[in-house]
């Protein structure tokens, strides 16, 4: 793992309330609030810092992963551009980007459709069964062929620092 486990839990730990604000404001509005992105961001930028005392994490490790969330950034508004994706989407994923290692690439792009996978399906369970009853009010589940992507990339993001963090 290219996240030494202790900054990886502490980034896990970081980053569990900005990705459950973004999920459910994705579930409960199909928007992705800014705030909750410049959070995920902000606990990258603090968490970092303060890990760096520890064993395997240094000042470049965490300078070089800003340049993730900038390449990621600039995909992300090509291809919201494209009509591709959300752009609240693109900037939750750029947010997420610098937690992830270079070398675990490979890693976060297997999780990323198994996590799609997981997640579309536990919405459409429960959209067809007790989902609307219990939050009616949640526009995911008038959305059409739209789906919360916010929640894939924050369910991504938190089971990538969970491995590393248990490696």
């Amino acid at each position: 793992m290219g996240t030494p486990p202790l900054v990886a839990l502490a980034f896990l730990l970081g980053a569990l309330a900005p990705c459950a604000w973004a999920a459910h404001a994705d579930l409960s509005r199909m928007k992705i609030p800014n705030n909750a992105v410049l959070l995920l961001a902000a606990v990258f930028a603090v968490v970092g810092l303060a890990c760096l005392p520890l064993e395997g994490w240094t000042l470049a490790d965490w300078g070089w992963r800003w340049t993730h969330l900038v390449v990621v950034l600039i995909l992300g508004m090509l291809l919201n551009g494209a009509g591709m994706m959300g752009a609240g989407d693109a900037k939750l994923l750029a947010a997420a980007a610098p937690f992830v290692a270079l070398s675990d690439g490979i890693l976060a792009l297997t999780l990323f459709p198994a996590m799609l996978i997981l997640c579309w399906a536990v919405h459409r369970l429960a959209r067809l069964t007790t989902g609307p009853r219990l939050v009616p009010e949640w526009a995911s589940w008038t959305s059409g062929r739209r789906f919360p992507m916010g929640v894939v990339i924050a369910a991504t993001l938190l089971a990538y620092l969970l491995i590393c963090a248990t490696a």
